[in-house]
Parts: C-alpha cells; structure tokens; sequence
C-alpha cells in the first residue's frame, strides 16, 4: 500500500484550462504546488490513486511529501476542487511548508460524549454549527482534529470555540480578531419528544 502522506506527481510544462483539459481526458488531475518563497510549479497526478489519498481524512491536516520527479518538497492540502455532478477531482493546491515558519490549516472537529451528554440524556439533539476550524501552529504541531467534548453540554446552552481545548502551540485564527468572533460550534436543542415530557 502506497503511503497516504505521500504524493507523487509529474511536472506539467504548460499551464492554462486547455493543458488542464488535456491531463483530465489522460486520467490526471492538474495541480499546483506554490509557497516557500519558490516559484509555483505545475504537476499532474493519476486521478485514481488522489482518490485513495483522500479517502483518508488525516490526509487534509498533515503536512504531506510531494515528490516530484525524484525530489521530495513538504506541503501541506490547502485547496481540492471538484466536480459537482460526478466523482471527479479537478484540481489541487498544495503550500510548500517551513518546518520553522507558522502554517493556517483548515482542521477538522470531533465531538464526542454526545448521547451521553446532560441534554443527551434528556432527549436533546446537537446541532453542529461547524465542522472544521482554521489553526495557527508550526507545522510539527499541526493536529489531525481537534476534539469536542459535548458531556456538560444541557438543553439550551451553547459551545463556543473558546470552549474547545486546544493541544500546546495551536490557534484558533479567528478567534484572534476579537471576542465577537467566538463562533458557536454546537448547541443542544429540546428534540420534539422531550418538549412533549416538559408539557405533561
């Protein structure tokens, strides 16, 4: 099995939509590897095997090897642009990391605790306001997905972003432009069921 964190691509001497074209009706995916203070470089990809690539959610908050032609650049997935009528990617953009220098990554969220929870076991029902958030972290902090703990969570109240707990050395991007942007992330609502058990 190839490694899930390892893109092997080809260069692609022409840019533009009919050179991107033509590498989709061979089977190939156009992409782009910017960053680093290097010029962009154009790449293709087997489309068959970027799809096993992505099967795996890990994929989009890792810092990745993109080998090409024999050498090995670090990037980290900042863009995938797909078809919307069928199962086909169009497009990737990749961003060449400095191990030393700060990265913005989208990254997942997991809740856990939610039948459990104090609103769960009422009956409750969360509603998830978002379900990726963008960090500031060295590259080496970078988190596979953050986790949401929904145990305390009762019928009626709200979590926060500022309530999500955060691993040593990451950030919540937005959360640095002020306290009006501590966004809710997951809410307990009272399900039908349990407003009728409130009435009676």
């Amino acid at each position: 099995m190839s490694n899930v964190f390892e893109f092997v691509a080809e260069s692609r001497g022409q840019s533009g939509k009919s050179a991107a074209r033509n590498a989709r009706r061979q089977g190939n995916v156009p992409e782009v590897i910017y960053g680093g203070h290097i010029e962009p470089q154009m790449l293709v990809l087997n489309h068959n095997e970027l799809i096993k690539h992505l099967e795996h959610e890990a994929v989009y908050s890792h810092v990745l090897d993109v080998t090409v032609d024999g050498k090995t650049e670090q990037a980290i997935l900042k863009g995938v642009q797909r078809n919307p009528a069928k199962f086909q990617i169009l497009h990737l953009d990749f961003f060449r990391v400095n191990m030393s220098e700060a990265v913005k990554v989208h990254v997942p969220l997991h809740f856990i605790n939610e039948a459990t929870s104090i609103g769960g076991k009422k009956g409750g029902i969360v509603t998830h306001s978002m379900v990726y958030v963008e960090v500031l972290c060295l590259p080496s902090a970078l988190p596979e997905y953050l986790e949401v703990d929904l145990a305390g969570l009762d019928i009626g109240e709200t979590i926060h972003l500022s309530n999500v707990v955060l691993p040593a050395g990451i950030e919540i991007v937005v959360l640095a432009q002020g306290p009006e942007h501590d966004l809710p992330v997951a809410s307990m609502m009272a399900s039908k069921a349990s407003k009728d058990e409130a009435v009676e």
